[in-house]
């Protein structure tokens, strides 16, 4: 706020010149976001009441061990609901397909990761970011199917329940690391939780990170 000359009020500061705008370019549909948001939500709450049943220290801070588990089942058999629904939406469906393809580009990505070079040709999302996305549906899909061999223990011996509680534990543990790393990589690029949050990003941070996009 600034002041002009023989007037006591302030007025407001003026406004940069259009050049000055930094050009923004539309990345993620608001049903992308809200896919992400809600499945970031139930991973987190899955893994918050995982470390809570596993860790004794969490289990005798929060008590209630029926409530926790509970809270722990639901999440998790909700967890692919907003995949499913965001398949409704053609830039979901769109962005899945381009996660799905590996292109020589992503090889030269990986190369470029392991030299530590800075020039890293990548579409709308990098070879990282698939590989991340494709870790995370099959772990899902392992963790949903070896948590009903534990819920419904009438349905199967006992030797397949023991294997799916060990697979279960261990991959829940795998998962809570890559994620912790999925959100270290966020934090260390606001511009990209710029883009998950907002819907659109700077067309010079795409140009930099996304050249091929």
């Amino acid at each position: 706020m600034t002041s002009t000359h023989g007037s006591a009020g302030p007025t407001a500061a003026p406004t940069p010149p259009r050049s000055e705008v930094p050009a923004r370019r539309a990345r993620f549909s608001l049903a992308e976001r809200w896919v992400h948001r809600t499945t970031a939500a139930l991973m987190l709450l899955c893994i918050a009441t995982a470390a809570a049943l596993y860790v004794p220290q969490l289990a005798e801070l929060v008590g209630r061990r029926h409530l926790v588990v509970t809270v722990h089942e639901w999440s998790g058999l909700l967890l692919p609901v907003p995949f499913l629904l965001g398949l409704c939406s053609r830039a979901f469906r769109a962005d899945l397909r381009r996660l799905n393809r590996f292109a020589p580009h992503d090889r030269e990505w990986l190369r470029a990761v392991r030299r530590r070079a800075s020039a890293r040709p990548a579409g709308k999302f990098n070879a990282g970011q698939k590989i991340y996305a494709a870790w995370i549906a099959g772990a899902v899909l392992v963790m949903l199917g070896t948590g009903l061999l534990m819920w419904f223990t009438d349905l199967a011996p006992l030797v397949w329940r023991t294997s799916a509680t060990f697979v279960h534990d261990w991959l829940a543990l795998a998962i809570g690391i890559v994620v912790a790393g999925h959100i270290a990589m966020a934090l260390a690029d606001p511009e990209a939780r710029r883009g998950m949050r907002t819907g659109s990003v700077e067309r010079q941070w795409s140009r930099d990170r996304h050249p091929k996009w």
